[in-house]
């Protein structure tokens, strides 16, 4: 059974911004999506976020896509560098995607250590997807650069799309995101 999982965003929930849209799509493509809140949304802990992703997830297998919004991004790589060695997902996708800390304390608990991009690297069958901002006032455009070096992500840039969220700092609100889609597709060549 084909299955995606989106790891919302810090702040974000289930029925945030992108989220809803892209799971019904997804699911009119054969997919069970599941899209969990997790704990503590406004001050994000890896350890609990993680322990919830292993538990949404179960038996993880090469017929699931992992699609991560931001802070999302950072618990699916923590996720990735717990499997063992025969263990792989079908597919990765990150939105807004980071592999150290953007500059705030509320997160700093996602990178108490390096994240270990070629174990990352490895864990993904089909690999990954970096889709970036060229605006994004919390992301830098260099995290898509360091993406593709370090797991061979190709990278979509759009053009003024912000951080890809709901209503906030004056950013429109992201409600479709065709690019995540376009992305699953590649990726699991469906």
């Amino acid at each position: 059974m084909k299955r995606a999982i989106i790891v919302h965003c810090w702040g974000g929930d289930s029925q945030y911004a992108w989220y809803p849209w892209v799971k019904k799509e997804l699911e009119a493509r054969g997919f069970e999506v599941a899209v969990p809140n997790f704990p503590d949304t406004e001050n994000p802990r890896m350890d609990a976020w993680v322990s919830l992703l292993k538990e949404v997830i179960g038996e993880s297998d090469e017929e699931l896509v992992l699609i991560g919004h931001s802070i999302g991004c950072a618990a699916i790589m923590r996720y990735l560098e717990t499997l063992s060695e025969t263990q792989k997902v079908g597919g990765v996708i990150f939105v807004a995607g980071f592999n150290e800390n953007v500059g705030f304390d509320e997160i700093q608990n996602f990178f108490e250590t390096p994240i270990n991009l070629a174990k990352i690297k490895s864990k993904s069958k089909n690999g990954f997807f970096a889709i970036h901002s060229d605006n994004d006032p919390y992301v830098d455009l260099k995290y898509a650069d360091i993406l593709k070096k370090g797991l061979g992500a190709q990278v979509i840039v759009k053009h003024a799309a912000g951080h890809f969220s709901g209503a906030t700092d004056g950013e429109g609100v992201c409600l479709e995101l065709p690019d995540v889609v376009m992305s699953v597709e590649k990726i699991m060549n469906i």
